[in-house]
């Protein structure tokens, strides 16, 4: 009985399935613009090698930087209105306080005429409405501030965005050319995630329940991957056939037609 175990382990072992995959960098992305503007550089020596933080496509951000020192100005001055206001509003809340003590106190004078009694609550009706006035008005430079700190948040991020660095990864691929005019979602480049490597390969049916615990075979060799990905609906294009991905460590060469093998511990 022995033997015959031994023998059906070597056949099972001797027919696994064989897969064929491309080793395949850990991501890819398509970087599509965010913003409107002029090409003005592109370095295209970066071609392939790993990004740092200085731009390998610049946008024209210009008028923005431009517009941020004006807003910059421009909230510095409303602040400064917005203190002036306040100090005002100090000066009249003083007034106010007087002039009800003091229309309190003519109310109840019988030698003052009813035109002089009116004339004193118009009067400080007027400046209670003066210092309603000045808060509206504090309130409404408040809002101007929010609105302008928004737009400084826009313009932030634009200039941002139109300096394209994406460090750490590997230029891959650029889709624009220098003077070119570009809009919103336009494709710039391509940029690849190297740090690590992926194999796509397509299981039967029979294979998805069980992949997981499967030992992985790669170019023959035994080795401490798993399978890391797999999906339990069949490929669009691959028909009975169920997407699975391997994630393995960053090879010196990306793009090598590899073998896999699943097999039983």
């Amino acid at each position: 009985m022995k033997i015959l175990a031994i023998l059906f382990l070597m056949f099972s072992l001797s027919h696994a399935k064989i897969y064929y995959s491309k080793v395949e960098p850990y991501e890819i992305r398509d970087i599509s613009s965010n913003v409107s503007g002029l090409v003005l550089s592109i370095d295209e020596n970066m071609i392939g090698k790993k990004l740092t933080s200085d731009a390998y496509i610049t946008i024209d951000s210009e008028l923005d930087a431009k517009e941020l020192a004006f807003i910059k100005d421009k909230l510095e001055y409303l602040r400064e209105i917005i203190k002036v206001n306040e100090n005002v509003l100090v000066n009249l809340e003083k007034s106010l306080v007087r002039k009800r003590e003091n229309y309190k106190r003519i109310t109840d004078l019988k030698f003052k005429s009813a035109v002089e009694k009116d004339k004193e609550y118009y009067d400080l009706i007027s400046n209670e409405n003066l210092y309603l006035s000045t808060q509206k008005e504090i309130q409404n430079l408040k809002v101007q501030i929010t609105d302008l700190k928004l737009r400084e948040a826009h313009l932030k991020r634009s200039v941002s965005d139109k300096y394209l660095s994406d460090k750490g990864f590997v230029l891959y691929e650029i889709s624009v050319k220098v003077g070119q005019v570009v809009g919103v979602s336009t494709p710039l480049a391509k940029v690849a995630d190297t740090s690590k490597a992926k194999l796509t390969i397509y299981l039967d049916e029979e294979d998805v329940a069980d992949a997981k615990n499967k030992v992985v075979y790669i170019n023959g060799e035994k080795t401490s991957y798993k399978i890391s990905r797999s999906l339990n609906i069949a490929d669009s294009k691959n028909i009975s056939k169920y997407m699975a991905q391997i994630i393995i460590d960053s090879p010196k060469l990306f793009s090598k037609l590899a073998t896999v093998e699943l097999k039983d511990k």
